[in-house]
């Protein structure tokens, strides 16, 4: 971990921008290897999911670094939380602020007695984080690989 510790603030609407760029700096190199990196379709999804009230900056040093988006899962009947963005600046990844922040979504869910639920891009070095956070794969599509975090999987790591 870092010296300093990170901190969260809120999203608003005129930071989408900002969002697009960081996320694009972030998934650039994964979507690269799959051949799929395209700036209007990255634009897009971020567009479609983008709602302020579930996101959070992660903030180190008084600077934006990255962002997390823990929103309801809408899935059937699913009492879960879904984890649709987790991106760090590639310059501040290996530093522990990404545990760090998924401690946090950890435990807003286990404050609400639910799990989490993503989705990650396959080949994508996330996959290894967040097997080594606890996360079960529990699906795959074309592109991305589906897990969940239980809370009776265990204790907050």
């Amino acid at each position: 971990m870092t010296a300093t510790m990170p901190t969260l603030s809120p999203v608003a609407t005129v930071d989408f921008d900002d969002m697009v760029a960081l996320r694009m700096e972030a998934l650039r190199p994964s979507l690269e290897r799959l051949g799929r990196f395209d700036p209007v379709r990255a634009r897009e999804r971020l567009a479609a999911g983008f709602k302020p009230e579930h996101m959070q900056h992660i903030n180190l040093d008084g600077q934006r670094i990255g962002f997390i988006t823990l929103r309801p899962d809408d899935g059937a009947g699913l009492h879960a939380l879904h984890l649709d963005h987790l991106y760090i600046r590639p310059a501040c990844q290996g530093q522990g602020i990404g545990a760090w922040a998924l401690n946090w979504a950890k435990e807003q869910a286990a404050g609400q007695g639910c799990d989490i639920t993503l989705s990650a891009l396959k080949h994508s070095a996330s996959n290894r984080f967040y097997l080594r956070h606890g996360f079960v794969q529990v699906g795959e599509s074309e592109f991305d690989l589906d897990y969940r975090w239980s809370l009776t999987q265990g204790a907050l790591e």
